[in-house]
């Protein structure tokens, strides 16, 4: 197939390409690099690769036929997002828009990448894609959560009424190489503070709690979804739960390197409990994680250290 993946250069992005590739599927990434890097996508052979440096929320149009789009950009760490507030908010309308009106131009079947934040501070734990949310929709986390809210109902609108084929994932906290060390969150945060021989900040008193999905088992969840028939909303993540403060003591030990936690003040609607309910990824995929946290994190370590060995010298 020939398959378009936006935010192809981002972390998830890069390795879905590079799993598509493996299949023998032409590949088409679609980034215009604002969070992403081209050096994610340096190592992958160029003949079934093309890549187009381009903004999604301004129209694009590419002759050659199309199968599938697995539409990921977005920035989506709380740094990035609270940054360029107005870009994601852009990309998750105007941008979902115009990857949904590829997708009816060409027959193309669409695969919305949407995410846990739909959910908020959830009352109800875990969280079953029944449930609607607890968003504050003018918080300082707004514009992530109300922008993927948004991509799914507009998903939704042009599965109902121009019967496009697609698709809603919703991602929990995902891991592995290839995310940006600097980029806030919890995993990337941890690595780069021990390896760079800091202490750890832990936000609030560490009893709130995530659950962390290696990225080979959402790519391959994310494939299997597309394959499938239901086109209703689908957890993808590890139901593992954990606090950061054990989390904190597992990069620790991991890693043989002594560092202190410094607690610092929680975030405005930062939430409190994280774990999903994949009971529908079960019945309708078979799919489970199959990489334990401690086996994903000493992937992630051991590339976390290359990199940062690469970067000094």
């Amino acid at each position: 197939m020939r398959i378009v993946v936006t935010g192809g250069a981002g972390f998830i992005g890069s390795h879905l390409t590079e799993e598509l590739l493996k299949q023998g599927h032409s590949v088409v990434v679609i980034d215009n690099f604002i969070t992403g890097s081209r050096k994610n996508l340096d190592h992958l052979p160029g003949e079934k690769l093309c890549i187009i440096e381009h903004d999604i929320t301004k129209p694009i149009y590419l002759a050659e036929k199309i199968d599938r789009i697995y539409h990921l950009a977005s920035p989506a760490s709380p740094i990035d997002y609270q940054k360029l507030p107005i870009q994601t908010l852009k990309v998750g309308a105007l941008g979902s828009h115009n990857m949904l009106g590829m997708a009816k131009a060409h027959g193309a079947r669409l695969l919305l990448a949407s995410t846990s934040e739909v959910y908020g501070d959830p009352e109800i734990h875990p969280q079953k894609e029944t449930y609607w949310g607890n968003v504050n929709p003018v918080g300082p986390r707004g514009c992530y959560d109300e922008s993927k809210r948004f991509a799914e109902a507009i998903v939704v609108a042009y599965r109902d009424y121009h019967k496009v084929e697609t698709r809603i994932i919703r991602i929990f906290n995902t891991y592995g190489p290839r995310m940006r060390l600097n980029d806030g969150r919890v995993v990337p945060a941890f690595i780069s503070q021990i390896l760079n021989g800091e202490d750890l900040s832990i936000f609030g008193d560490g009893s709130q709690t995530r659950s962390f999905c290696y990225v080979s088992d959402l790519v391959r969840g994310m494939m299997g979804v597309m394959e499938q028939a239901d086109q209703n909303p689908i957890n993808l993540g590890n139901p593992a739960e954990i606090t950061i403060r054990q989390f904190a003591e597992k990069i620790i030990e991991l890693t043989g390197i002594e560092a202190k936690m410094v607690f610092k003040p929680l975030p405005q609607d930062d939430p409190k409990r994280r774990q999903p309910d994949i009971t529908r990824a079960r019945t309708l995929l078979n799919w489970e994680p199959l990489v334990g946290l401690e086996e994903g994190l000493k992937k992630t370590i051991d590339w976390a250290k290359k990199y940062v060995e690469t970067t000094k010298n």
